[in-house]
């Protein structure tokens, strides 16, 4: 059997320890509550700004005017939410992002590197940019020391695996996994309310690299924990019928940035191949990659590889493009590039195509407000835990400030629970007894076999720009057929136990993936399904949506938010 630690209680049990949830325990604390952050690896050093970050999306008026429309309307155009999000989650960056600037500038973060606002790459050529450049290599150090001086817990190797409702249907809780021995333990933490901030789904669509499971561009650790437990709460969730196709970025080195680089997209004899640019500029970098993927596509069928070519930039522009990509977190990049001989004069680095992938990492996942609240009370969260949401460490930070401001307000008055009297600890000790029984020795699965079989099975089945519901169908009763042998996983460590909890995680995002996907018939976008060959003009600003309901999925639509009042 699982050994039970002491359960632990808190006001606000933040879930995730990346840009959102550190800055969402910070703004709780502020608040006068008590506060405790579960994070899976830790805090000095986890999630997609792990190794650093450079661009802010933010909104400053003495830069971008008094205009908000315009700013909204770059938004919405940019590669984060193109085509739009709910507009609530649109207008809380723009009501949030400066505040949250000038604190972390306050905190030690350098918002204004070369002294003043700087707003470069990810941008139209001509157009004011709204991506704030920054040094953030050590952000994560800076925000661990704010929330620690406000008296902020942090169980660090503590990843959270189920969240724990009462009889009203209320979040009073949750179930982490305490990995910080040998052998793994559990934590209950009875919790007034919870902020889920556990990032977007990654090891889950097969790519170039599939083999290569934890080369990605962001955080590989980040399995959807919160999407997952979130869903088997009973929260609604949004756009897991969307599928994420890989991102035009460094072939076979994902860790490899994108509009950081200053050069231009390129063929193999040096021609540019984008509408934007034909000489590198710092100011934009070439926007080809974030709204033109119909290029690099186009390019792969007819057999031509793509390349970004620096070679024509000034030795101003790559000294900022190398500082810019070491704050951005890509220094093994640049080392790795160093070390071969590479020359920025002569060489071009050649970057994917994006052709395939499967669900998420981001764009699917927990339907939540501009006020970060989700469908089931006490429960609230930031940043790609969302499925309607906008991409980005700004929007994950200034939802955190948001949600944890309410929340703070929501726990006033509410009455700590034993959470561990509940089904959810009850089910979640045999789950986690079980994996411990499995035998090492024995012919049972890894969670590594698990994992690839995921990867394989969404690139196979639903990674394709050609759907068609008998694809859809076959993979989901592959994928409910992996699902089922997950029990007998085995594991012989804390870390391989963690990685057992994290393949049951992305096993379940990709059935619902499958059974979203079924439901949604039509043709849109990068998606053609043969057996709805058209677009549904009635389809127009809706998302699906699928939600457990008395024990199985149930798929829904509902109306994007594009004013405050729907």
């Amino acid at each position: 059997m699982i050994e039970i630690n002491k359960p632990l209680e808190c006001d606000i049990l933040v879930a995730g320890g990346g840009a959102g949830g550190m800055q969402a325990a910070i703004d709780a604390a502020d608040c006068g509550a008590s506060v405790i952050i579960a994070e899976k690896a830790n805090t000095l050093r986890s999630g997609n700004c792990a190794t650093g970050n450079d661009h802010f999306q933010c909104y400053i008026p003495d830069v971008h005017g008094s205009d908000e429309q315009e700013w909204l309307n770059l938004l919405a155009n940019s590669q984060e939410a193109r085509g739009g999000r709910d507009i609530d989650l649109m207008e809380m960056l723009l009501r949030t992002s400066k505040g949250v600037v000038l604190d972390w500038e306050s905190y030690g973060i350098n918002m204004r590197p070369h002294g003043y606002w700087e707003f470069t790459g990810h941008c139209h050529p001509g157009l004011q940019g709204i991506h704030l450049k920054f040094e953030g290599r050590d952000m994560k150090r800076v925000l661990t020391k704010e929330a620690l001086k406000r008296g902020v817990r942090i169980l660090n190797r503590h990843p959270l695996a189920e969240l724990i409702t009462n009889d009203n249907n209320e979040v009073c809780g949750a179930i982490l996994a305490d990995l910080t021995q040998e052998i793994p333990r559990m934590q209950v933490i009875r919790a007034k309310s919870v902020i889920l901030a556990t990032a977007g789904t990654y090891r889950i669509s097969g790519d170039t690299t599939m083999g290569w499971m934890f080369n990605a561009h962001q955080c590989p650790v980040n399995t959807g924990a919160g999407k997952a437990a979130a869903y088997n709460a009973g929260a609604r969730l949004v756009n897991f019928d969307s599928v994420h196709f890989s991102r035009n970025e460094f072939k076979f080195f994902r860790r490899g940035g994108k509009n950081t680089w200053v050069g231009v997209f390129s063929d193999i004899d040096g021609r540019p191949i984008g509408p934007f640019i034909s000489k590198p500029d710092w100011r934009y970098g070439d926007f080809t990659a974030d709204v033109r993927r119909d290029v690099f596509s186009d390019n792969y069928k007819k057999g031509n590889p793509v390349f970004m070519n620096c070679s024509e930039g000034t030795d101003e522009d790559l000294a900022y493009m190398k500082w810019a990509l070491v704050h951005e977190g890509n220094g093994a990049t640049l080392k790795h590039l160093e070390d071969e001989g590479f020359d920025f004069r002569r060489h071009q680095v050649m970057f994917s195509y994006g052709i395939s992938g499967g669900p998420g990492p981001f764009g699917n996942g927990i339907d939540a407000n501009g006020s970060g609240e989700t469908t089931l009370k006490g429960l609230y969260a930031a940043g790609q835990t969302l499925g309607n949401g906008i991409g980005g460490i700004s929007p994950a930070a200034c939802l955190g400030r948001v949600a944890a401001r309410n929340a703070a307000v929501y726990t006033k008055g509410k009455d700590i629970e034993p959470a561990e009297e509940y089904d959810a600890a009850i089910r979640n000790a045999e789950i986690f007894s079980r994996l411990l029984a499995n035998e090492v020795s024995t012919a049972t699965p890894s969670w590594y076999e698990a994992n690839i079989a995921i990867m394989q099975t969404n690139w196979e089945f639903n990674g394709q720009p050609v759907r068609s519901d008998k694809m859809l169908k076959t993979g989901l009763h592959h994928m409910q057929r992996i699902r089922a042998k997950l029990d007998n996983l085995h594991c012989s460590c804390s870390h391989e136990f963690m990685r057992c909890l994290e393949v049951r995680e992305l096993a379940l995002q990709s059935e619902l993936s499958f059974i979203a996907a079924l439901s949604h018939h039509e043709s849109r976008g990068n998606i053609h399904n043969v057996d709805w060959p058209d677009a549904d003009p009635d389809m127009d600003n809706m998302m699906i949506t699928i939600q457990l309901e008395s024990g199985k999925p149930v798929t829904g639509l509902r109306k994007k938010r594009t004013t405050q009042e729907n």
